[in-house]
């Protein structure tokens, strides 16, 4: 098991590899890599990460998803054949810096109407992208997002009977987002779950670091360990939930203690 940050902590902060190095030279042991844009992803920004992130385990992947994830299930073939491309070619970076998994979004909800999902069809096209990742050395790991299509019990449950080698990421501020408990999340993906994003709410319903709000982590901890999980615990926060880089890294040193006291029990 292990805690770390997300760059995506310092979006709009830092470009990505100045993130990455900024977290490395202040001594965080694991990271999620925000690749940002399309110049982003290819194998040379790979590389570049790399030569970058000095002592730091990138743990996992992930991109600004409406530019290619939900296409990659579209209808429109040239749409679908380009997104495929931007997937190879990211699961290129991916390999280069090392990452495990690839934290993934996929369809995005944008209408108002109700959706059919045609589960057969992600199903199909759900594995097709785990086997472009599995190419590299990569994982899949589908994660609860309140504006994408995993964002009620269930979804998660359906794809798994469609696919091989499909696990999960689990966000407590999405479930919070959609208005689903967390524990239902969590009981849902079980043992899959690689990744896990940690935020905290204060008593105002203000997104904020973990250890700074209402949050019980203790029981959130408890819950994944006895799941079995044993991936890396990381936060992702948005660059205003703190003040200054102090207070980023004294709620890595909460989350890392209280780990470190429940998954050894």
């Amino acid at each position: 098991m292990q805690t770390g940050i997300s760059t995506a902590s310092l979006f709009g902060r830092f470009n990505t590899e100045d993130a990455l190095s900024f977290l490395s030279g202040n001594g965080v042991s694991a990271a999620e890599v925000f690749l940002e844009s399309f110049c982003e992803y290819n194998r040379e920004f790979g590389e570049f990460l790399a030569a970058r992130k000095g002592n730091i385990a990138i743990h996992s992947i992930h991109t600004l998803t409406t530019q290619f994830e939900s296409t990659l299930y579209s209808l429109n073939e040239r749409a679908e054949k380009d997104s495929f491309i931007l997937l190879d070619k990211t699961m290129q970076a991916a390999k280069a810096m090392g990452a495990k998994y690839y934290t993934f979004h996929g369809l995005a909800r944008v209408k108002r109407t109700p959706y059919i999902i045609d589960y057969e069809r992600v199903g199909t096209i759900t594995q097709r992208i785990i086997d472009v990742c599995e190419k590299y050395g990569v994982t899949l790991a589908y994660e609860n997002v309140h504006w994408a299509y995993y964002n009620y019990i269930g979804f998660f449950s359906e794809l798994k009977k469609r696919t091989s080698g499909l696990k999960g990421t689990f966000d407590i501020k999405q479930a919070r987002q959609a208005g689903v408990d967390f524990r239902e999340f969590i009981d849902e993906m079980g043992g899959d779950i690689v990744t896990a994003h940690l935020s905290d709410i204060d008593e105002n319903g203000k997104m904020c670091l973990p250890g700074r709000g209402i949050t019980d982590f203790k029981e959130v901890f408890s819950r994944l360990r006895d799941k079995g999980f044993d991936g890396a615990m990381l936060l992702e926060v948005y660059k205003n939930d703190f003040n200054d880089f102090d207070e980023l890294f004294d709620s890595l040193s909460y989350i890392t203690d209280l780990a470190d006291k429940i998954f050894t029990k």
